[in-house]
């Protein structure tokens, strides 16, 4: 009979405990399914004596992460601390030199150091496995990196924030503001002290570039994706965006140009047909795009203690199972360098939202300006505040005016808005969201 898999485990959070008991209560299901079981044998945490959801007094304790991960007694070191840096770094980078597989959902130790880390696992045969770092229990990591090993993606792109999702969700159907709906989010839990990471897009790109090496071959570069919160959205944008047929998401964007690979983060009107505009609250879901197939949705927690582990746990069984995956599908030494792609060259359709100034010829040099880029607008919708403008001292209210275009290139776009606001017909800043086509 086979000896189980020695599970070493540093990092005892919400889901570094869930792990350990989901390991106790399916043991006998993943030894069936895997040919060989799983035992949880050392731990490390940063406190010996916190209070936990498991008992952990049966499993050896090392006073150290980087102790744990060159212990002897195990085969597999699974990282849920954290961070970019230590203790992450060199307890990972050791246990791969030990030759001991590692299992880690640390998104952002993966976005900065990933190709280092693969390298290590290479040269050493062990597995490097993250499926928990990019939507937790949804398996896009082991979609792209296996299931779809033999077809060319064309498009990845994808709710990857529920923290965001569960603002933007808020704002539409009550409509909040943006502050309003965040304050409620950290209150229930979903939003951190300092939500900037989150609704700043930062979280969302570190995912995205993980995504894009497995989709395209390319080099993990964090610093290669364009990124934008969604602070500036409000609630007049997505009535409109509801009015026009769309629906608000944050979405990470990794698709293949002539050009390149564009990677990019923002707020982005998506048709209200599709698929990932039903996602609501803090779900998560990823759309892949690749030749000779329909389009693949995947939907599910991003989030949690219990999603978080259960993706860790599949990995695990990876392990367990002698599966050795290239981290990023294929060689470090055959992935592609990437740029960051300009903004300026990005094609696709555009949400302008104008504070028009009401007086005569405003609309025509407004118009002017567009079509000096060569931009053509497929609707223009006029609104005024409770149905109609307010005369203040003499002088009228601006009018919000809201424009669609027609495909066209995000260079245009930014000099025609420059014209407009250098012409002095709006009032304050244009308000501008990307479509995202089907």
């Amino acid at each position: 009979m086979v000896a189980p898999l020695k599970v070493g485990i540093a990092g005892l959070g919400t889901v570094g405990a869930e792990v350990i008991r989901l390991i106790e209560s399916q043991g006998r299901v993943l030894a069936a399914r895997c040919g060989r079981g799983a035992r949880v044998v050392a731990v490390t945490a940063r406190s010996k004596s916190k209070k936990r959801a498991v008992d952990v007094c049966g499993f050896e304790w090392a006073k150290t992460p980087l102790e744990l991960a060159t212990h002897p007694g195990i085969d597999c070191f699974v990282e849920l601390m954290g961070g970019a840096g230590d203790p992450a770094l060199s307890a990972v980078e050791a246990a791969l030199n030990a030759g001991k597989s590692v299992v880690t959902a640390n998104k952002a130790l993966l976005a900065k150091h990933g190709l280092r880390l693969a390298r290590a696992a290479e040269k050493h045969g062990c597995a490097l496995n993250f499926e928990a770092a990019v939507g937790a229990a949804i398996p896009v990591v082991k979609t792209l990196r296996e299931g779809l090993a033999g077809t060319s993606i064309s498009r990845v792109y994808g709710i990857l924030n529920g923290t965001c999702n569960y603002i933007l969700t808020r704002m539409e159907q009550e409509g909040l503001s943006f502050a309003e709906c965040l304050k409620d989010a950290q209150r229930l839990g979903y939003a951190e002290a300092d939500p900037s990471f989150d609704v700043d897009g930062h979280d969302t790109a570190q995912k995205l570039a993980l995504l894009a090496s497995l989709a395209f071959g390319t080099k993990v570069a964090q610093s290669a994706v364009y990124v934008e919160g969604i602070s500036s959205i409000t609630p007049e944008d997505l009535r409109a965006a509801a009015d026009l047929g769309y629906r608000v998401k944050l979405l990470g964007v990794a698709v293949r140009t002539t050009k390149g690979i564009e990677q990019r983060v923002h707020p982005t009107m998506v048709p209200k047909s599709s698929s990932i505009a039903q996602v609501m609250g803090v779900t998560n879901a990823v759309t892949i795009d690749g030749e000779g197939i329909p389009p693949i949705t995947l939907v599910g927690p991003g989030a949690g203690g219990a999603a978080t582990a259960s993706a860790v746990v599949a990995d695990i069984a990876d392990v367990a199972r002698g599966i050795r995956a290239k981290p990023f599908g294929r060689p470090v030494a055959q992935l592609r360098d990437t740029k960051k792609a300009p903004m300026e060259r990005h094609e696709g359709g555009y949400y302008i939202r104008l504070l028009a100034r009401d007086f005569p010829g405003t609309a025509a040099a407004i118009a002017t300006r567009l079509a000096e880029q060569n931009i053509s607008i497929e609707s223009i919708v006029q609104r005024h505040a409770n149905g109609a403008a307010v005369a203040r001292a003499g002088k009228a209210s601006p009018v919000p005016v809201i424009l669609v275009t027609y495909a066209t290139n995000e260079d245009a776009v930014r000099r025609a808005l420059q014209a407009v606001q250098h012409d002095k017909v709006i009032s304050g800043r244009p308000q501008v969201i990307r479509i995202e086509k089907n």
